[in-house]
């Protein structure tokens, strides 16, 4: 999330900081020692004069030169403020020192974590800019890019079918180990570095249980084992017997480009569970939320895969705050659903303290969209009209919300939305007010019959909620 789409709190004390003294003037004007962490367990060694004062830009440079990569690939990489419980975004203009200076009061704004977590700091992050997929050369600037996209693929940030995770996982073989591995000495490394260096760890640990590790090596793991070492021969094919570093390293990084949340920047919250009787009611799922130019994602935490994925063009949004102690901040997303063969409008709640920060980053995001659709659309000397270009751009200057939606496509994937299993409230509206839709209910348990889910557009204008 970028820093300042949301004022921040003031740097004033109060009952809750946690922070300590402040550093003197004097003590700011002298040389200090900064670390700017990287991925892959790397950091960057900075000695800086005038710390208080040094902006993001400035520190930016320096980092490039430390790292000696070329200034046009300053737009590749962003500085982030990182903790588990908070991602902020820095933009060039901040100054680094003033805002780490504030962490703990954003996350009491931002987080509902206790001031045990809170009392825990933050990171200083060099990582790659959220909005910007960029193709680069430099191979330097590729393992950088590699990394973060490598640890977002084996925490599963970013969920991905065996396909995808099978192929990246040989990829990352051929990287560490090169490409004139045999059969036996590719399960030796393996078994050495373990099969979770490689793939997703929802994935090599899998449902087996106690049972399953009493039992040594699960014919699982040894299935993943031959399916990598398949997958790593044909790389080994196609690549030749030394391959380039920066061939691999794209192949790896094109793989995860084709992933619909590559790039986003992620926020956490929780969403209600569908009601599975009276012991159930009331409880939460926690779920990413990933946000980026294209849409909206939202994430099973649990799980490792996709909820609900809509492009702008699908949704409507808005945030509200808590109105009464207990209350919470929520992220309303409504879009276009089916009950029974009526259209109406389905609402998913986001419960977040964060739901501010997301409202106003969806914001930036259809705005730099639209503005990026309207210079295309100029190099094309007018001939797509505004009412043509994509997205409806005319019909989100109307309501401000994202405008006419269109119909969702999904697929049998853990990429793809998973609407039937979300509780969401239905409702449509008949031009003069709001109707919520009861559910219809059979006769007999018996009776019932499991029937196609579709969804079509729905042609009311939709109505912001409040």
């Amino acid at each position: 999330m970028e820093g300042d789409e949301c004022s921040f709190p003031p740097d004033s004390s109060d009952d809750h900081s946690l922070r300590g003294s402040v550093a003197s003037s004097a003590t700011l004007s002298r040389a200090q020692d900064v670390l700017i962490y990287l991925f892959g367990d790397s950091a960057v060694h900075l000695t800086l004069e005038g710390l208080g004062t040094v902006t993001v830009q400035e520190l930016g440079r320096n980092v490039r030169e430390a790292l000696h990569t070329p200034e046009s690939v300053q737009d590749v990489f962003a500085f982030w403020l990182c903790s588990p419980l908070l991602e902020l975004q820095l933009k060039t203009r901040h100054q680094p020192y003033k805002l780490c200076r504030q962490w703990h009061d954003l996350l009491y704004r931002f987080t509902e974590a206790s001031e045990e977590d809170i009392s825990q700091g933050q990171s200083f992050d060099l990582r790659a800019y959220c909005l910007t997929p960029v193709q680069i050369q430099e191979e330097g600037v590729l393992r950088l890019l590699y990394e973060e996209a490598r640890s977002n693929i084996l925490t599963g940030r970013y969920p991905c079918d065996p396909e995808h995770w099978t192929s990246l996982g040989a990829l990352s073989i051929a990287l560490d180990e090169g490409t004139s591995l045999d059969s036996q000495q590719f399960t030796t490394t393996i078994r050495e570095k373990k099969l979770s260096s490689y793939l997703p760890a929802h994935v090599t640990m899998g449902s087996g249980g106690l049972f399953s590790t009493l039992r040594g090596k699960s014919s699982r793991q040894v299935g993943l084992e031959q399916n990598l070492f398949k997958e790593y021969s044909k790389i080994c094919t196609s690549a030749g017997s030394s391959p380039e570093p920066t061939q691999l390293l794209h192949q790896y990084l094109n793989t995860c480009h084709t992933l619909p949340y590559y790039g986003c920047a992620f926020f956490f919250g929780e969403i209600d569970k569908p009601a599975q009787g009276i012991l159930q009611r009331g409880k939460r799922k926690a779920v990413n939320i990933g946000i980026c130019l294209e849409g909206v994602y939202v994430m099973d935490v649990k799980e490792k895969h996709v909820l609900l994925g809509l492009r702008f063009s699908e949704l409507s949004w808005d945030h509200s705050y808590p109105e009464e102690e207990g209350d919470s901040h929520i992220l309303w997303l409504e879009f276009d659903g089916d009950e029974d063969g009526t259209p109406v409008n389905k609402l998913l709640k986001i419960y977040s303290k964060q739901a501010e920060l997301m409202s106003g980053f969806i914001e930036f995001c259809v705005e730099l969209k639209s503005a990026s659709e309207g210079a295309a659309a100029a190099e094309m000397d007018g001939e797509v009209s505004l009412s043509q270009q994509p997205g409806g751009q005319e019909e989100r200057s109307k309501n401000g919300r994202g405008g006419r939606r269109g119909m969702l496509h999904r697929q049998g994937s853990v990429v793809c939305s998973r609407v039937q299993s979300l509780n969401t409230i239905s409702y449509v509206d008949d031009g003069k007010e709001i109707k919520r839709l009861k559910p219809k209910r059979a006769a007999s348990f018996f009776a019932r019959q499991a029937s196609a889910v579709s969804y079509s557009a729905v042609q009311t204008e939709s109505l912001e909620q409040g």
